[in-house]
């Protein structure tokens, strides 16, 4: 990883002899550069792709790959639920708020189902089936899943409709996303140039014309007679970035595969690029659904703080940003019984006892704290009512001894093994501000000539609030109409 002190100041192209030259060049190979690569290619551009690592992928390839899409997909037809734009935009403005962008979130509301056929185009496989019960992702095979539509409040805003589409495999599907994408690059006639690391920017006037990379030890230029597209990531990998911008995520787990230090925003800020929403982050507590849905989620002072059954990631935030810890799954032996073995993701309970009084004690909670939650979430649960919370009467019961409790920071598929040990992590979703095309803009509104941004490098549709999935979602969505922008540009002479 190269230094956050290292220079990235645009280099004047009249200093370079390149050793490269293509239409467009694409800086990363994750999800966001293969879709800028392939529509790039597609539309006869000639195309290079650099990738830092060995290999293509990047973090994409390491999530769980799901893509938020929606408005009437074949899978969800399939599974017997109506959608439209409407709804899916009514539920993500509201979920990713507050300050959704809303005219980048129109557009791939509007577009989803067009996207959707895109991904089937280029052999991604959806299993039209759904996965119903709550959870961070499927241990099935399964093609959809809700992400907290149909919780409180997001089902008094829209109609819900489970919209997180999933590949054809369990558990982690970003790794067959990739491989699919790869591939149609590759058929599309891209080509890619490996352990590759993009340093500056090279610029004629104003225009961005190239990039200075290090391959090893060897300087290498390339010249972009069309474009720049950088997709390189965002920055959760730099400390210095994220003290600076996004610091509610220091001393907690990265989701990166470790090269996401922002380098592609910090060449592009070098050469004039304006930044938006710089502190907007993806909080994920490893707090399990199926345990809190059936139970419930407690801060450091026993108090329940939102309806469980809501999207993972949002009790993530509300957790993280806004309670203190630590935070505690309870659960009682009914409704851990109920649970499938592979649903508990491995983890046991770190505490037991046979009343609400012992396990308090055990937890470190204030003295009465909890007993005074668990009573009152009894009194109502057995009318099958939640005033304070909303959650669904489905999940409703009251909560009879023996009780437990698991600790988030045991984590789990890999969480807190990375030694933070706070049981949450996270990326950045803030970074360039690009238009609806990926035209990277300066501070007066204005595109910088050349150069291009999607996926994390760039700010897309999120206010404060992430739902799984808008992040491939979006930075495919975006990449690839960043892709058809940079290929129809007039040549650089």
């Amino acid at each position: 990883m190269a230094s956050a002190s290292a220079s990235v100041e645009p280099v004047a192209a009249a200093d370079v002899e390149f050793d490269h030259e293509c239409d467009v060049l694409v800086v990363g190979f994750g999800a966001a550069g293969a879709a800028a690569a392939y529509e790039a290619a597609a539309a006869g551009a000639d195309v290079l792709v650099l990738e830092r690592s060995s290999g293509p992928g990047g973090t994409s390839a390491q999530s769980g790959g799901e893509l938020y899409l929606g408005g009437g997909t074949q899978v969800q037809k399939a599974c017997g639920f109506e959608d439209t734009p409407d709804d899916m935009f009514a539920f993500l403005k509201a979920a990713l708020g507050p300050h959704a962008n809303e005219e980048k979130l129109r557009l791939y509301c509007d577009g989803s189902v067009e996207h959707f056929e895109w991904f089937r185009a280029r052999g991604v496989p959806f299993k039209e089936t759904l996965f119903e019960a709550p959870g961070w992702m499927p241990y099935t095979e399964d093609g959809l899943m809700w992400l907290g539509e149909n919780a409180w409040p997001y089902n008094e805003i829209a109609r819900p409709a489970p919209r997180g589409h999933r590949p054809e495999t369990p558990m982690f599907a970003g790794g067959i996303l990739m491989e699919k994408l790869i591939a149609a690059v590759a058929e599309a006639g891209a080509v890619s140039h490996q352990d590759t690391y993009a340093t500056n920017l090279v610029v004629d006037g104003g225009r961005v014309v190239g990039v200075v990379a290090r391959k090893f030890a060897e300087t290498v230029t390339y010249r972009a007679r069309k474009g720049v597209i950088l997709t390189a990531g965002g920055f959760v990998d730099n400390e210095e970035m994220l003290a600076d911008h996004a610091p509610v995520l220091l001393g907690h787990d990265k989701v990166s595969d470790g090269t996401s230090d922002g380098s592609g925003i910090r060449m592009a800020t070098a050469a004039g690029a304006a930044t938006r929403r710089m502190a907007t982050v993806e909080i994920a507590l490893t707090a399990n659904p199926a345990v809190i849905c059936r139970g419930m989620l407690v801060d450091g002072l026993g108090r329940r703080f939102i309806n469980e059954d809501v999207y993972p990631g949002l009790f993530s935030h509300q957790a993280v940003q806004h309670q203190p810890g630590p935070y505690w799954a309870i659960i009682d032996e009914t409704g851990h019984d109920e649970i499938a073995e592979a649903d508990m993701w491995g983890v046991r309970p770190a505490h037991a006892a046979e009343t609400i009084a012992e396990l308090e004690e055990s937890l470190g909670l204030p003295s009465g704290s909890l007993e005074a939650t668990v009573e009152t979430y009894n009194r109502y649960a057995e009318r099958g009512e939640d005033p304070y919370f909303h959650k669904d009467a489905k999940w409703l019961r009251p909560l009879k001894g023996p009780f437990a409790a698991i600790d988030p920071r045991e984590g789990f598929f890999g969480a807190g093994k990375h030694g933070a040990g706070t049981g949450a992590g996270g990326f950045t979703l803030g970074g360039l501000d690009t238009t609806v095309d990926g035209e990277v803009l300066n501070h007066s509104g204005e595109p910088v000539p050349g150069l291009y941004a999607a996926g994390r490098t760039a700010s897309g549709i999120h206010g404060e609030g992430y739902i799984s999935g808008t992040s491939l979602g979006d930075g495919t969505f975006f990449g690839r109409r960043a892709g058809r922008s940079a290929a129809s540009r007039k040549v650089s002479e």
